[in-house]
């Protein structure tokens, strides 16, 4: 057997195994819309109404910023990655979890290049932290290899927290799971997982892509947690922010949007390419008794430019409200 042929058994294994977990109807259901995908969008004159998809873009803005001396300065801007600490007081939150701090990244893009994991790297590894999540989007582009993406976060993952958990967002193949897995990433599939500390329980959740891919399972996800049980969801989008509140998680972590990446002086975005409402594009909101947080990502999309909106990664520190 040809190391190609071992290669695709060992993956056609790690597949299976993954069907067993998550349902074969969903795998099923993720590859089949991500080889369409693939075969349209390499198709010559494809149009896809997503502007991350859109070709010809990157090539008329790469020209237009550089025309207008915008194109390096927008560059460095994607290396300033600024650290976001915040308070987040949670109702239902043992005590023995009180001051947990979350690592919160999002949108890592990790295969752009120009320095850019290198950059993710010097940021991160210092920062106090118990535990990780990764809210989506590891791959550039929304179609191609993944293996240069996971070869990055390879290298990021030496400086992530021992527990780290993750989805996977609209950029993301499903066939980058067992690799994240062989990282000692848990990636979270219409997933639940309960994590210990002095006796008591917290509980993390995690949803497919609901942008694109729209595989989201919110109430599969739920379905292992008892009622009365705190629990963070991991999203890679804000959109499904009604039915999330409704299943009853008490803080849903997001991203996707980049907080428009390119934006006017304020922070204001030009687009978004979310349907969630423009008060959940960025930062803290509320909906009901369900607090979110949407991150405006680490990494950068289309081009790997920014401005007047800095790339963050957040740490969130859990405090029992009345604690």
């Amino acid at each position: 057997m040809s190391s190609g042929d071992d290669a695709a058994a060992r993956e056609a294994a790690a597949l299976e195994a993954l069907s067993r977990r998550i349902g074969r109807a969903h795998l099923r259901h993720r590859l089949g819309l991500e080889h369409e995908a693939e075969l349209r969008l390499r198709r010559p004159g494809a149009r896809s109404p997503h502007l991350e998809n859109w070709r010809a873009l990157p090539s008329l803005l790469h020209l237009l910023l550089t025309l207008t001396g915008l194109r390096e300065r927008g560059r460095r801007n994607t290396l300033r990655i600024e650290l976001v600490e915040r308070d987040c007081a949670l109702r239902r939150l043992p005590v023995a979890f009180e001051g947990l701090r979350l690592l919160h990244l999002s949108d890592l893009h990790l295969d752009v290049g120009n320095g850019f994991v290198e950059a993710l790297i010097e940021r991160v590894r210092s920062v106090p932290h118990d535990l990780c999540v990764l809210t989506g989007d590891f791959r550039f582009r929304t179609y191609g290899p993944c293996e240069p993406a996971m070869q990055a976060l390879a290298a990021l993952r030496p400086h992530l927290g021992r527990a780290t958990f993750a989805v996977l967002g609209n950029h993301d193949s499903i066939r980058m799971v067992p690799a994240m897995e062989a990282l000692d990433i848990r990636v979270l599939m219409n997933e639940s997982e309960r994590i210990e500390r002095g006796g008591e329980a917290l509980y993390i959740a995690g949803i497919d892509d609901a942008h694109f891919f729209r595989a989201h399972g919110l109430h599969k996800a739920a379905d292992a947690i008892p009622a009365e049980a705190c629990t963070v969801l991991l999203s890679h989008t804000a959109e499904p922010y009604l039915q999330a509140a409704h299943c009853g998680f008490d803080l849903m972590l997001c991203g996707h949007t980049h907080g428009g990446q390119i934006c006017l002086p304020g922070g204001i975005p030009l687009i978004t390419e979310s349907t969630a409402p423009r008060a959940l594009v960025r930062g803290a909101w509320r909906h009901g008794p369900m607090q979110g947080y949407t991150s405006v990502g680490c990494g950068s999309s289309l081009l790997d430019v920014r401005f007047n909106c800095r790339p963050e990664v957040t740490v969130h520190r859990l405090v029992r409200i009345g604690g």
